[in-house]
This record gives C-alpha cells, sequence and structure tokens, in this order.
C-alpha cells in the first residue's frame, strides 16, 4: 500500500494526493522548494525523516556528485514505498550517474536553470502515471543503454527486455488471445504440462500474481 491519500479537488472531484519528500544540497534551497511546494493541490509534504514513506523524493542540488547519487540509492534500498520515484533538479547529470539513479527509482531530470514551480509540479505529478520529464539528449542515452543491455546480456540468453524468454513470451502471446492451456500446447506442440510448468516458472520468477497479471507485464514492458 502506498502513502498516497484522497483529497478534495475546487469542483468537489476526488484525487489521490503525492506524498513529497524533499532533499536540497542547501537549506535555503530546500526552504524555497518546500514553500513552492507547500500550497500545491494535491501534493502533501513530508518532513526528511519520513522520507521512506514518500511517493516522490524532490533533489534539489548544484551539481550530481557521486555523494548524491549514493544517496538516492540509498533511499530506494530503505523505502517502504514500492512506488516511490525520484525527481531531480540539477545542473546537469553524467550518463553514468544517470543510469545508476534510474535504477534506483529517477523519473524525471530537470535542468537547474528550467526549473520554475510549474514545471517542477508537472515532474512531481507525472511520477503517479510513470511520465518521464528528461532532456532529449538524455532520452539518447537511456535508449542507447537498453540496446547494449538487450544486445549484450538479453538476447544471448534468450530473453526479453523484461526478463521475459522467448518461450514464455509465446505461451503469453497466446493466453492474450483467450486459448486455455491445452490449446496452447497443441499449438505450440508441448505437452499440457509442460506449459503449465512455463507459466509457473515465469510466475514465480518474475513475482506475478496470476496469468492475466503475466499478460499485463508483458505488455507493460513491450513484449506482446
Amino acid at each position: 500500500m502506498t502513502a498516497r491519500t484522497a483529497e478534495a479537488n475546487p469542483v468537489g472531484e476526488r484525487r489521490e494526493a503525492i506524498t513529497v519528500a524533499v532533499h536540497a544540497g542547501d537549506p535555503v534551497t530546500g526552504e524555497g522548494a518546500v514553500a513552492c511546494l507547500r500550497s500545491v493541490p494535491g501534493i502533501t509534504l513530508l518532513p526528511p525523516e519520513r522520507r521512506c514513506e514518500a511517493d516522490v523524493l524532490l533533489v534539489t542540488v548544484h551539481e550530481t556528485t557521486e555523494e548524491v547519487v549514493l544517496w538516492m540509492e540509498r533511499c530506494a534500498s530503505e523505502s517502504t514505498n514500492p512506488e516511490m520515484r525520484i525527481v531531480l533538479v540539477a545542473e546537469t547529470v553524467s550518463e553514468h550517474h544517470l543510469m545508476r539513479a534510474v535504477t534506483s527509482g529517477l523519473v524525471s531530470f530537470v535542468p537547474r536553470e528550467e526549473a520554475d514551480r510549474d514545471r517542477v509540479v508537472k515532474a512531481i505529478r507525472g511520477c503517479s502515471r510513470d511520465r518521464a520529464v528528461v532532456p532529449e539528449k538524455m532520452v539518447g542515452w537511456l535508449l542507447e543503454q537498453v540496446r547494449t543491455i538487450q544486445r549484450t546480456v538479453l538476447v544471448p540468453q534468450g530473453l526479453t527486455v523484461g526478463g521475459l524468454q522467448e518461450r514464455e513470451v509465446e505461451v503469453l502471446r497466446l493466453l492474450a488471445d483467450g486459448l486455455d492451456t491445452v490449446e496452447i500446447a497443441q499449438q505450440l506442440n508441448y505437452s499440457e504440462r509442460t506449459i503449465k510448468n512455463i507459466v509457473s516458472g515465469m510466475l514465480t520468477r518474475l513475482n506475478l500474481r496470476n496469468r492475466s497479471h503475466a499478460v499485463a507485464y508483458a505488455m507493460r514492458c513491450g513484449a506482446l
């Protein structure tokens, strides 16, 4: 369960409040960020000691140093919120640091010179829908990294980007078409027991709840 709560907007509809914890490179910047966000509808600020509960960590620093990246990695490991995301505001970030930050939950990078209130709020709100805000150059870095991982790690092992094996994708594609276990076995020339083992192993390895969850996972990661 996440830390989000429901709030009413001005027209009486209810929406989820995003909990945000701010981490700044200096006290003045931190106080300014908190002051800007305090009155924003739909955002609930958490004190630094409760950052492990936050939906979004807003990290605003001048430089993205090794120390800053290590702090984000530590926060990710300590977080009690499985949906925690990070918005980084800084002068710049190196390709190496960007890749590490993404694995810790970074979904948006806002250059400091462009970080007005509206831009930062948009990035925070986009986190709840996994909408990334990243400069075009950095998108290129990320895409190249994905291609490298796919080419050098996944393809040699017969895996997709989502960690699915090729025959698991075949089974999921047929499940998505509405076929049952017997029909899938006939279609792929496997025994029914083999199909059940493929599905069971996939659910266990990827921590998926059921077949419908597995199909949805494959669609989200682009395997279907």
